[in-house]
């Protein structure tokens, strides 16, 4: 079993590098969490294919949100991305989200190692306003047909506001351990 938490730091946020473990590929309908007392990446629930996932979704070892997980990450990538392994990636910023009432941060970032195009994406403006309007209408609705509370989302912030957020988590993480 790997321990993510005591194989990775969070990475270099110095110069907006982290490091993020990959849960589920985008376009993926199987809701898969790592469950960070075994080890292990497990199968929670597969959803509606209305609600696969539109861009690769992973967490930052070594931090823990305010709803008791890692902090999420969301990926932007060429092409989806295997569960379980490790990106080091540049951060662009961050979605603010709620979740049941619980903050439910998810940074955004892409591969830092170039790729097609990939040195073009700096910020988060650079993904376009259809990308972000895609992000936030997933996550303003995925939990609709199952009924399974409420979500909200609170905005985006900018890779200086994810950075914040981030050194909060690791603070939350450090406390708890």
């Amino acid at each position: 079993m790997v321990d993510y938490n005591k194989l990775y730091t969070p990475g270099d946020l110095d110069n907006y590098i982290i490091n993020t473990v990959v849960e589920i590929p985008e376009k993926s309908i199987l809701k898969i969490e790592y469950n960070r007392d075994k080890g292990t990446f497990e199968l929670d629930r597969v959803e509606p294919q209305i609600f696969a996932k539109p861009s690769n979704y992973g967490f930052i070892p070594g931090t823990l949100d305010y709803d008791g997980d890692e902090l999420d990450t969301l990926i932007v990538s060429p092409e989806p991305l295997p569960t379980g392994i490790v990106v080091e990636a540049k951060v662009l910023g961050v979605l603010n989200f709620e979740d049941g009432g619980e903050q439910d941060h998810k940074v955004i970032c892409v591969p830092a190692t170039n790729y097609d195009d990939g040195d073009k994406i700096t910020t988060l403006d650079d993904l376009g306003k259809v990308w972000k309007d895609k992000i936030e209408y997933h996550f303003t609705t995925y939990k609709d047909l199952r009924k399974r509370g409420t979500t909200k989302v609170l905005g985006f912030g900018d890779a200086d506001d994810a950075i914040a957020i981030i050194r909060d988590c690791i603070d939350k993480f450090k406390n708890k351990s």
